[in-house]
Formats: C-alpha cells, structure tokens, sequence
C-alpha cells in the first residue's frame, strides 16, 4: 500500500511531464512558420485582419458586426502587448509606435492557444487506442496545415474556435466536464457558428454532461454572451438587432459555397486543408480509422460541413475537422507501427 502511494505521484508527474513535451512539440512545430507569416504578410488586402487589431485596441465602431463580438483573443493580446512594447523600444526603437507589438502580441496567443488544441488532438487519439508515438505524429501533421500556420501568425481568432472544437471532441473521447463546460462556455464567445456544435454536444456529450447539466451552462455562457454583446453594441452606437440581420446574411454564402466546393479548384482547396496527410487514410483499410469515430465523428464533419456552407472560405472552416482527422490519421500510423513490429518480431 505504501508502494503504492509513492508510485502514484510519480506517475503523475510522469504523466505532466508527458503532456508538456507534446505541448512544446506543437509549439514547435508551430512558431517558426507562424513567425514568418507575421512578418512578412501583407495586411493591406486583409480586412479580417484590421478589424481585430481596432478590437484589441477597443475600437469597436465601423468593425463589421460578424467580427466586433469576439473579443476573448484580442483581449489577451492586448494584454500581451503591453509589456511587449517595452521590448520593441528597445531593440526595435522604430517600430515601437506601431502595431508591430500588437501583431506580435497576437502570433504568439495564437500560437500558445492552437498548440493547446494541438495538445487536445493528441490526447483525444489516445483516448481511440493510438500510441504515444502515432498521436504525437499525427498531431504535428495536422499542425503543419498551411492553415494552422494562417491561423497562428496572423491577428484573427481562429485559434481559440479550433480550441473549442478540440475541447468539445474530447469531452466526448474522454467523458471529461471540465473540458465539456470550457467548451461551452468559451464556444459563444469565440465565434457565434458555435450554436451549430451545441446539438452535437448534446447527442454525444452526454457521458460527460446530461442535458441537464449542459443546458445549464448553455443558459450561463448565452447570458455572458448576451451581456457583453449588448456592451459592445452600446460601445459602437449600434442596435442589437442588427446583428440578428448579420447573422441571416450568412444564408446567402450557400450557393456560392456549393458551386465553389464542385469545381475542381474547390476540390484543391479542400485538400489543402490537411495536405498530403490525406493520403495517409489510404493506407489501411477505412474501417481502422472511420469505425472508432463512428457516428460521432461523421456528425462532426456534418456540422463542419455547415460552417463551410455559410462560410466562403472552405478550406479554413474545414480544418475545424482536425480533432477527428488527428484521430484517424493515429489510427494509421499505430496500425502502420504494430504491421512493422509483427513482421520485425520472430
């Protein structure tokens, strides 16, 4: 019993310290793209862009009312920019005076925030049965996505929505309310296409909340949710219907979504979303990776499949699929890896 007692702190640690490692790797794997993309990208041509920086700032009229409520990651790099600009006075004396901190501020909250939804990835496909070895590697090829680079060096919120996401999809893996609430409460606040994850959460969501339970918190995060939007309406001078209207202009992407998805640029951009990693799926037979995911995993692509639909950027909302693909694309390679080990063993 003693024995037993000092072991479980030492596995404990063991595991943290397992976890940390992970977490550095998506750092990794992350930072030195993303600190090339906030560099040298062009934010001339980029409306997302501006209307985050006027955010962090809390400059909130004339931002398009799709953009002015999601305020949690500008929030936080404005934060972090604070102390950022003594640095830049002193080493860039030029720059100080500029957005170049608040853009700084930004690459590194969105890297910190995606490797955490990268950390969840892993932690989900070990939940399905992968090893150690394939989940880290299937994390870091989804992390290598021309998309996660976007998402991370650039001054948009991306970051905290796929956060969301991998929050969710694990609760689910794991049975975990902690994940489940973060989830939730973060959801609505990070973009309003969130309502479209509440039904999933709640058909397999249960194991780690009943209906109960969840739409308790739903009702908590909608009144925050609320109270800060009618804040920034207040801010920005403008009624809150107005963001009802904004929200049924999003219909209008559907046509346009759809024949951009059936043509064969449309198909192109699509396989841009996980890259060559696609291929991998190929490799064994469907059944080993699409099985474990079950209805679970096809209902998520169904809602991913919606956020494409009202979005004109396919590929980036199609990414939101990463928890699941990261799953599946373990299963793989841990199918790959015990098909070496079989034929290596005597």
């Amino acid at each position: 019993m003693d024995m037993l007692a000092v072991g479980w702190p030492r596995l404990l640690r063991r595991h943290w310290q397992r976890l940390l490692l992970v977490y550095g790797l998506a750092v990794g794997v992350l930072a030195g793209p993303a600190y090339t993309m906030y560099v040298h990208y062009d934010f001339s041509h980029s409306l997302d862009t501006r209307s985050y920086l006027s955010v962090a700032r809390g400059e909130f009229r004339d931002i398009s009312i799709t953009r002015r409520y999601r305020v949690l990651v500008p929030a936080v790099a404005a934060a972090v920019a604070w102390p950022l600009e003594t640095v830049y006075a002193r080493v860039w004396p030029q720059r100080a005076a500029t957005e170049w901190p608040l853009r700084l501020a930004f690459y590194v909250v969105n890297t910190l925030v995606l490797a955490a939804a990268g950390l969840l990835w892993y932690q989900g496909s070990r939940c399905y049965g992968a090893t150690r070895e394939a989940a880290a590697l299937a994390m870091l090829l989804v992390l290598s996505s021309r998309w996660a680079v976007y998402i991370a060096g650039l001054p948009i919120v991306d970051s905290l929505y796929m956060l969301v996401f991998a929050l969710g999809f694990y609760a689910t893996a794991s049975h975990s309310r902690a994940a489940l609430v973060a989830c939730i409460l973060l959801g609505p606040l990070a973009k309003e296409s969130f309502v479209f994850l509440v039904p999933w959460l709640l058909v397999f969501g249960q194991r780690a909340g009943r209906w109960p339970v969840q739409l308790a918190w739903l009702a908590l995060s909608g009144a925050l949710t609320l109270a800060l939007r009618y804040w920034i309406d207040a801010q920005a001078a403008t009624p809150t219907s107005a963001s009802v209207h904004n929200a049924l202009n999003h219909f209008e992407n559907v046509t346009y979504s759809l024949s951009r998805l059936l043509s064969v640029k449309g198909a192109g951009e699509m396989f841009s979303a996980f890259g060559f990693a696609t291929l991998a799926l190929l490799l064994v037979p469907a059944r080993v990776w699409a099985r474990p995911l079950g209805w679970g995993g096809a209902a998520l692509g169904a809602v991913v499949g919606v956020h494409m639909l009202l979005s004109s950027e396919l590929a980036r909302m199609a990414y939101l699929f990463a928890p699941a693909f990261t799953v599946a694309l373990a299963l793989v390679i841990t199918q790959l890896q015990r098909t070496v080990q079989s034929r290596l063993l005597p």
